[in-house]
This record gives C-alpha cells, structure tokens and sequence, in this order.
C-alpha cells in the first residue's frame, strides 16, 4: 500500500505528508513505510540483509514520527511558533521536512543560514540566534537579508551598528531560575537584570531597533516551572523597555530546552499559564516563538552500528561497533546522554535476529577509535553477539551527527540516513 493510500485509509489526510515527500532533501529520495509491530527493527534488517556486504553505521529517519511532533506542538502550544534550532540535527532531510510543515529556523552561524535558505526557505523564516557573532556572519546576514538577531552585551550592538543597522533586535536575558538543564546555557548568555536597561539605552543611542525579549532556560531542561519565571523576567524586560520611551516591543521569544513526553506536558502548561499571566490580552500585537531542537528530532532517528570485534573474558562479553563517542555518541559526553540498545543478530541468528529469549551477560561496548575514552556502554546486559551483528540505538537525533567528529579517520559525516515513515495515530 503507498503511504498516501495508509495515511487515509487510517482517516489521516496525506496533504501534510504529500508537503514533506516533495521537499528538498526528501524529494526523489525513496521513503519507506514501516509496519505497524516491528517495523523500524524490521527494515534496518532489510536493508542489512538486502546489502550483503554492509558493514557501515547508518541511521533511520522517521518522518511519521516528526509530523506526529509538529501535531503535539500545535496542539499544546498553539500560540507559539517553533524555529528548529539546526544545531541540533542539520540532516538535510530533516531540515526540508520541518521546512514543508512551516517550521522556522534559529540559526547560529552562517553555514547554518546557508543550509537553510538552500532548502528554499525566506530568511523571515531565520533568527540568527547566537548572541556573540563574528562580524563576517553579520555581513552575511545582512547580505541575505536575515534581519532579526539575538545580543547581550555592548560589543555586540557595535558589530551590529556597523555591519547590520536593520536588523530587528532581541535582548537576550538569563533566567533567573534553575532548570535542571543537561546543558546549562546561562553561565555563557544572558543579560543580568540590572544591565537589561542599560543595554536597552545603548541600543537606543545606536539607532537599533529592539524588537522584543529572548531568553534560553537551559538544553534538556527538567524543571518546567522554569519557564515561569523566565517569562516574568521577560515581562520586566518590556515595562523597561516602555519606561524608556522604546517603541513597543513585539516579540517574545521563550528559547528551547523542550523534551518529548509528559516533560512536555507539563512545560506547555508552565507556559500557556505563564502567558496568560504576564502577557494577557496580547493577541494581535505579540508574536511568541521558540527555538525547540531535541523535543523534534530526538526520537526521530535510530542508529545501526556493525560489531566489529568482540573479546570473552569469564561471563564478562566485550564489544567493538563502528561509531563512538568521537562519532554519533558524543552525545554521551557532551549532551549528558544515557543511551540504551537492542541487538540485531542478522547474521549470527536470522531465525531470531532480535534475540527474544535468549541469555544475556554482562557487556561493554566499544567504540572503534584506539581511545579507552571511546566507550559507549558498560555493565549492559546483552545476549552472546558475533562479529558482524548489529546493535540498534534508538533516540539518536539530538546532538549526535552534528557534533560528531572523523578522528582516527572514522568519519561520521558520512554516515548514510534512510528515510522511513511510521502512521502513528
């Protein structure tokens, strides 16, 4: 059955997927519809099996889930519109993807412009959210005609005066509470409440125009009531802004730190009441936005990793895959992630890949580079595995391929993504 044909015969209009399968970096790419039990397990197998001789990483990019994700942001903040922080995840599939479903961009650096105003995307869709950029990305915004950016400090609104005076401005505050984050952002960003004012008078003795309030609780934040405070904060902000004589600002900007799940549940509620709280009846002159990365993209995609060697020691089983954390799983070490695996024992037991009922010991994996830092999981109970079977991440799309790296000359870049779709409703 084509996908389209699924999509309706499961009530769900296909217009949104139609969007997505004609975008730029998905379209002409085959996309393959996954089973209802089983399925990305199930094709990660077929195309091991249907590739012989594969024996390098590849990821499985769920479309289903990411158009499922657009639905839960919409549903629980629909007066907040997502700019996808590219940093994230840069796949362009994905990219086009967020693109056909009306998703802005934040963008850090001109590469990140670059690649999405190649997906065809207007630069009104971009926020050159970096508050500290090099004055050659400044031009390079100018030039392109990306007019709405992030500062924090003097120095910023010179580069800003001299290279981009028409650009719209955020004044970037720090929260002033504590999120829980995984990556904290506020010891880096941030104007502290007692130089909000004073930014606000340089800004205004430059002939910059500030357009509004941005801030950023934190990557992976835990405690939601976070964005709360950070919204009263940004409230304060306005009335400063107001008592200055600056023309009305007209956009808040409520940052990342979302997560899938029932985190962001109960973040969209923090926010919805926080609105209603601090910004009642701004219906028709405020435009709330927000810079969500991992809550899109981190259960979108799946890894495939090939064990590549393997040593018994006593009950102790310990493996060698072909990515670590110098590739994918920096995620380990940068973005504090736990991960978790499922073996695929395509060539050691076709008769029962996923190994349900077997014995498991206790397991190390290893990453292929010739570092001992390079360990991806210690204590994991695994079944027996060969050389040449297979080892499945899930929840690999958040600070993975972007932040991987080619040391030792194993090249994460050139990992190859798949593209698949799951109906879920």
């Amino acid at each position: 059955m084509a996908i389209s044909e699924e999509l309706q015969a499961n009530g769900r209009s296909p217009k949104s997927l139609q969007a997505i399968l004609g975008a730029p970096g998905v379209g002409g790419k085959r996309v393959t519809a996954l089973e209802k039990d089983g399925g990305l397990l199930n094709f990660m197998q077929s195309i091991i099996l249907k590739n012989q001789h594969l024996q390098d990483p590849f990821y499985v990019l769920d479309l289903g889930v990411v158009l499922n994700l657009m639905d839960i942001w919409t549903r629980t903040l629909p007066m907040v519109r997502p700019f996808y922080a590219v940093k994230c995840n840069p796949d362009p599939a994905f990219l086009g993807t967020m693109a056909a479903l009306g998703s802005g961009f934040d963008c850090a650096s001109r590469a990140e412009i670059e690649a999405v105003l190649a997906l065809g995307v207007s630069p009104d869709r971009i926020i050159f959210a970096n508050p500290c950029k090099s004055e050659s990305h400044i031009k390079y915004a100018a030039s392109v005609g990306v007019n709405l950016t992030t500062f924090d400090s003097r120095d910023e609104l010179e580069k800003i005066r001299k290279w981009h005076p028409k650009c719209a401005l955020l004044i970037r505050i720090k929260p002033p509470e504590d999120s829980g984050a995984r990556c904290p952002l506020g010891p880096k960003y941030g104007a502290l409440p007692d130089e909000v004012a004073q930014l606000l008078q340089a800004a205004q003795a430059a002939r910059l125009s500030v357009s509004g309030v941005s801030f950023h609780i934190g990557s992976g934040a835990t405690h939601s009531q976070a964005y709360g405070g950070a919204i009263e904060a940004a409230k304060s902000a306005f009335e400063t802004a107001a008592r200055l004589g600056l023309p009305q600002m007209r956009v808040l900007n409520i940052g990342g730190g979302f997560t899938a799940g029932q985190q962001f549940e109960e973040a969209g509620s923090n926010v919805r009441a926080a609105l209603q709280t601090y910004f009642p009846n701004s219906q028709g002159y405020l435009s709330v936005i927000a810079e969500p990365g991992r809550f899109f993209v981190e259960s979108a995609f799946a890894l495939a990793t090939n064990v590549i060697g393997k040593r018994v020691r006593g009950e102790l089983r310990e493996y060698w895959i072909n990515d670590g954390v110098y590739g994918s799983m920096n995620c380990i070490l940068y973005d504090h992630a736990t991960l978790t695996c499922v073996p695929l024992a395509c060539t050691s037991d076709r008769a029962n890949p996923t190994c349900e009922g077997d014995g498991t010991y206790s397991s190390t994996v290893f990453g292929p580079t010739c570092d001992a830092l390079d360990t991806v999981l210690t204590g994991h109970r695994l079944p027996e595995l060969q050389v040449n079977d297979w080892l499945v991440f899930p929840n690999m799309g958040a600070y993975t391929m972007a932040a991987g790296s080619n040391f030792n000359g194993f090249k994460t870049s050139a990992i190859l993504t798949y593209l698949s779709y799951s109906n879920l409703i």
